[in-house]
């Protein structure tokens, strides 16, 4: 919740993130870019914390503090066009943040949902970690109502249902062959 200018707030959340429709831009458009912390431009990581924090902060009005030093360990994939980042999400080596490797903060543009671009920014993901990180399973913790989409990635929930900053998640695994 916005209280320096609420009215603000609200009209972004109504006009610019909720409904705006898909853009007419194929998702094969975007320039992948799979980046260490120290790798990252400062105005990638601007990008990145900008989107982050207007999906996750804003458009969900979920107060949390983001820069939460994780970033410093992972590895960050993000799709660009034309200079604007529209899919990242974070990801860790094994023994980072669980046993196995693990990703997390995934978020797309509004402007370019159901376009299938979280399905190929999932896909991706888990290819990168599974080159970086050969024979390491993969731990998640995934808002609830994604678990459908999470399985068909072959992640398997592994515990009851937590809240996670006042959002309903799930913890899932995908057990990779060795």
């Amino acid at each position: 919740m916005c209280e320096t200018d609420s009215h603000f707030c609200e009209g972004l959340k109504k006009d610019k993130i909720a409904s705006r429709a898909p853009m007419k831009m194929k998702t094969d458009q975007l320039m992948w870019a799979w980046k260490k912390f120290t790798n990252l431009s400062t105005d990638e990581l601007y990008k990145i914390i900008q989107l982050r924090e207007r999906v996750f902060v804003i458009e969900q009005n979920c107060i949390y503090l983001d820069c939460d030093d994780k970033d410093r360990d992972a590895w960050h994939l993000f799709g660009v066009v034309d200079g604007k980042i529209h899919a990242y999400l974070r990801a860790f080596g094994p023994g980072l943040k669980y046993a196995e490797a693990a990703f997390g903060r995934v978020v797309t543009s509004p402007e370019l949902r159901g376009t299938g671009l979280g399905r190929e920014l999932t896909a991706a993901g888990i290819e990168r970690i599974r080159a970086q990180f050969s024979g390491a399973s993969i731990r998640i913790s995934a808002q609830a109502y994604l678990q459908k989409f999470y399985e068909s990635f072959g992640f398997v929930r592994v515990s009851d249902e937590y809240r996670e900053d006042d959002i309903p998640h799930i913890p899932h695994i995908e057990m990779l062959l060795k």
